[in-house]
């Protein structure tokens, strides 16, 4: 992983974002991030996209599937 640098590309942004959105950064880079988003209107847009889209997914997984698509997808996977 590329050190903390208070100048941060977007380039280098866009590369460690989905480790940003997980928490799994150390909190100098973190930080880093942090900053170049406040101030770099493109990569806030892309890394709230992102978040928003993360947020929709993990709400969609909560939701359980209806009877008939649950039968559809065991007929389907039967046949291979």
């Amino acid at each position: 992983m590329k050190p903390a640098n208070k100048d941060m590309s977007c380039e280098d942004v866009l590369k460690h974002l989905f480790e940003f959105l997980d928490g799994e950064l150390d909190h100098a880079v973190e930080g880093d991030i942090e900053q170049h988003l406040k101030r770099c209107r493109s990569c806030f847009s892309r890394a709230d996209f992102e978040r928003r889209l993360k947020q929709k997914l993990a709400e969609a997984a909560e939701t359980e599937a209806p009877p008939s698509l649950r039968a559809r997808v065991r007929s389907l996977i039967t046949k291979f």
